[in-house]
């Protein structure tokens, strides 16, 4: 049995970049100290991402992560076989679409099972999800489903921020509803127990207000005072580091440039991305919390304008390979004691 935990990446979708930004990534020696990687995809898709890139990577069918031998030569893949060879990239594809979800359902199996320690994903693309028969808005939401989570947030992280989600893909005006005193000290626990996988051992966790200046006394809305600051209270009894609300014009700039939180509680979607892409782009890995898995991700779409090319930045992966990693080696850890 190996020493080091197991990641199951899973491939995306094939008209994207995924494949590409997964066999660069795999060239990398240092991910094979530190872990064992196992591709869920399509193993000719894999080759011919290959082929384009040069690479002499041999593309190595198994049937098990156990059987596992990877190498920067040789990448192991589970095949699921679903993926026609011909598949034109940048196109948008109900195949393609219907493959990822398959991909990504026999990973959560395994890593269910206790075969891998950590999910990472290659993107998707959302349209051809659902023309292949999908009906969810993307990774998280079909992660949470195939686990039966109902108590899940977004995490996205930087070089130099963090950022945690208490609404994501919903309306704007539905993410001002969303913001409730129970969501909020939910989802500032499951950032305390995020950062606690990654090797925190004493998280400082900040919470973004809502409304502008938090409210202003209630001169601008009521939610910081009568549901953030209320859900923030309830966690600092329970010994949680946590402040807040914090005005979102300042707490990006305390966090990321001073150093004073490691994670910010952010109320929605653009609240959170907005400031960690302009950050780093090309860096920024997402993680799915509050699984009874662990997830990351690149944190950036199927590029289908580049798809094919060759010319994808693996930035993301890389490092969305090196978290999981980290944190599939605590939970394999946490296994064997």
């Amino acid at each position: 049995m190996s020493k080091k935990p197991v990641l199951g990446i899973t491939m995306g979708d094939a008209a994207g970049i995924g494949s590409e930004i997964t066999v660069k990534a795999l060239a990398e020696p240092s991910l094979y100290e530190k872990a064992v990687p196992v591709v869920y995809g399509d193993a000719g898709q894999m080759r011919r991402a290959a082929k384009i890139l040069g690479s002499g990577v041999e593309v190595h069918v198994i049937n098990d992560p156990s059987e596992a031998q990877p190498s920067t030569g040789r990448i192991e893949c589970i095949d699921l076989n679903c993926i026609p060879a011909d598949v034109p990239f940048g196109k948008v594809d109900a195949t393609c679409g219907k493959g990822s979800f398959l991909f990504i359902e026999r990973a959560v199996k395994d890593a269910t099972a206790a075969k891998i320690h950590a999910i990472v994903t290659a993107p998707l693309n959302k349209e051809a999800l659902h023309l292949g028969g999908c009906p969810y808005p993307g990774h998280t939401e079909i992660l949470a489903n195939l686990t039966h989570t109902k108590d899940y947030s977004m995490m996205l992280v930087g070089e130099k921020l963090r950022v945690i989600h208490v609404s994501t893909h919903i309306s704007l005006r539905d993410a001002c509803d969303a913001v409730k005193r129970d969501r909020v000290y939910r989802v500032i626990h499951l950032a305390e127990d995020t950062l606690r996988l990654m090797g925190f051992e004493h998280p400082r966790i900040a919470v973004a207000g809502l409304n502008p200046h938090c409210g202003e006394a209630g001169m601008f809305g009521t939610e910081d005072d009568n549901e953030i600051v209320p859900a923030v209270k309830d966690a600092q009894a329970e010994g949680i580091d946590v402040v807040g609300p914090i005005a979102p014009d300042t707490v990006f700039h305390r966090a990321a440039n001073r150093g004073e939180f490691d994670i910010v509680v952010v109320m929605y979607h653009d609240q959170g991305h907005i400031p960690l892409k302009v950050l780093g782009f090309s860096s920024g890995v997402n993680i799915t919390v509050g699984l009874p898995i662990i997830r990351t991700s690149v944190d950036h779409g199927t590029a289908f304008e580049i798809a094919g090319k060759g010319i994808a930045d693996p930035e993301s992966m890389l490092v969305a390979l090196d978290i999981g990693a980290r944190m599939g080696a605590t939970k394999y850890q946490a296994e064997l004691a």
